[in-house]
């Protein structure tokens, strides 16, 4: 058995481990599991110096309280909801995430949702591909100008000031519902901060969900938020699925409250059979057919964000290694 320090990659990411061989090779063994499940690590992570875990699986105080040598966990991501933290650190274990790595690419993403959705692209696609409906733009109508419309963010992170601005120069008048900034923010990027949540949804053409997951985020979107929106709005989710429930979305599509949904998180991922709105998303003949778009986890995704990953994560193992303290702790 080698008597270096071990970096276990768990999940997503396969060999080769180009970029982590290359900035951790010379001080430690990199082997990456592959794991579509944490039952997948038992006997393969128990003596690792460091884990770095994507998002294909979580993982719990169960395998965390097998750690015999850990330094650092790394959720090579920005969402932490998948790694137990308050175990971490009960047992002396740093969580890290990369909070930057795809910043852009999720507000291009959003904002690519969002266009596709109120200008009628996704639906007079999928119409016209179908043979469903005359060549005319006359099966979107009405349509408004966006100008002026409400865009309204759920969670003033990186990602979401991303968005706001991407969604400020298209003309949108942006408003922000985050209890956790300070006053100020706001004036500094030139939109408006809403006091409550129900207040946000009072005014919104499109609500686009940019918090992370926890405990008070779970569901944070229901029925009740739902149908405080003016009839005929959006919802765009490219932060986490927990945050809005499928059949949520579904009902309200079905009963003409919502126009239509951008999806690129899932409670389960990949969805599970039963899931209702993947169901009536490919049902031609189910109202939700042509306005919902669902992607599969997309949207971070761009060959210099996945390196951004991938390198940030090792580099901070790497610091861990060679004795000094890891950068973007989060427990």
């Amino acid at each position: 058995m080698s008597s270096r320090p071990l970096v276990v990659v768990t999940d997503f990411i396969t060999e080769p481990l180009e970029y982590e061989h290359q900035i951790l090779g010379e001080v430690a063994d990199v082997v990456a599991i592959d794991a579509n499940n944490e039952s997948e690590l038992v006997g393969a992570v128990e003596q690792a110096s460091a884990l770095m875990i994507y998002h294909a699986i979580s993982l719990t105080s169960e395998t965390i309280n097998r750690l015999q040598d850990c330094k650092l966990i790394v959720r090579c991501g920005v969402g932490i909801d998948n790694v137990d933290g308050l175990a971490a650190r009960q047992k002396g274990i740093d969580l890290a995430n990369v909070p930057d790595y795809g910043t852009e690419e999720v507000a291009d993403s959003a904002i690519g949702l969002t266009l596709s959705l109120t200008r009628g692209l996704h639906v007079l696609n999928n119409r016209l591909q179908r043979e469903v409906g005359p060549w005319s733009y006359s099966q979107v109508v009405p349509k408004r100008r966006l100008r002026n419309q409400v865009f309204a963010i759920i969670g003033l992170g990186r990602i979401g000031i991303a968005t706001a601005l991407r969604a400020k120069a298209l003309g949108f008048d942006v408003r922000f519902y985050d209890p956790y900034i300070c006053q100020g923010m706001d004036k500094a990027l030139g939109i408006q901060q809403i006091d409550s949540l129900p207040e946000l949804a009072k005014s919104a053409y499109v609500l686009s969900l940019h918090c992370p997951l926890t405990p008070g985020t779970q569901s944070i979107v229901d029925t009740d938020l739902i149908r405080m929106m003016p009839p005929g709005g959006y919802i765009i989710n490219t932060a986490r699925g927990g945050l809005l429930q499928p059949e949520v979305v579904l009902q309200a599509i079905e009963d003409n409250h919502l126009a239509g949904a951008g999806i690129d998180v899932l409670p389960d991922e990949p969805p599970a059979p039963q899931n209702p709105l993947v169901n009536a998303w490919r049902d031609p003949n189910h109202p939700a057919y042509d306005r919902v778009i669902i992607n599969p986890h997309a949207a971070f995704y761009c060959e210099e964000g996945l390196q951004d990953m991938r390198i940030k994560g090792s580099q901070n193992c790497l610091r861990v290694l060679q004795g000094m303290p890891p950068v973007n702790v989060v427990n």
